[in-house]
């Protein structure tokens, strides 16, 4: 079923009051919300690499956790893509007037859920479980990422909401499936030359042991 929903009676004065505090803070204040609104993502998929480099260093089994961090954010994705289509909402700055630190997407852009907070929560989710200190610091950031869609203009608040529970939910389910494959998984990656190196970074050698 296809919704065409109006977000405004939800949380839009909440979102007003949100638009109003960024037209008058600090433009130092304004400038770095925007930039990590825009380029913030950059930081968790280089969060991945970094998890992934260093799970090769204590086993084939965390690697293998490792490497489902971006199955997980392709996920969460596709499902928020597909919530989109679904319910149809109109972007805020669309439906209220209101002036915006980032231009506003035009029609068919659709609002809800944020794909930002999703893609955000499913990548620190998933590093909670291949490390703790950097998964935290990944849910920070994801909040973050969050809030900021709203500061800039382009989001409700239930949209941010709904997409870091989104991209929460569809991590930890892939995750607690990988944590039950994982040790399978690594020992048929490791029999095999070219994928052992991207858990362990050393080529199988005949005679060695997986």
């Amino acid at each position: 079923m296809i919704l065409a929903f109006d977000g405004a009676p939800v949380d839009g004065s909440a979102y007003e009051a949100v638009t109003r505090l960024a037209q008058h803070s600090p433009c130092w204040l304004d400038t770095a919300v925007t930039v990590w609104s825009t380029y913030g993502l950059v930081l968790f998929a280089l969060a991945a690499v970094l998890g992934w480099w260093r799970a090769r260093r204590t086993g084939a089994a965390a690697a293998v956790t490792a490497l489902a961090v971006p199955l997980a954010v392709v996920l969460a994705y596709g499902l928020d893509v597909v919530l989109k289509l679904a319910v149809r909402e109109d972007r805020p700055c669309q439906s209220l007037r209101v002036s915006t630190l980032e231009a506003c997407p035009g029609p068919g852009d659709w609002s809800f859920p944020s794909n930002h907070a999703a893609i955000a929560a499913a990548a620190a989710v998933a590093l909670l479980f291949v490390s703790r200190w950097l998964g935290a610091l990944a849910c920070g950031a994801a909040v973050a990422m969050a809030a900021s869609r709203v500061w800039v203009g382009v989001h409700y608040p239930h949209d941010v909401l709904t997409g870091l529970v989104v991209g929460g939910l569809t991590a930890l389910a892939l995750m607690l499936a990988v944590g039950r494959l994982s040790p399978a998984l690594a020992r048929r990656m490791t029999a095999a030359g070219p994928l052992r190196l991207l858990l362990l970074g050393s080529p199988y050698r005949p005679g060695s042991v997986p």
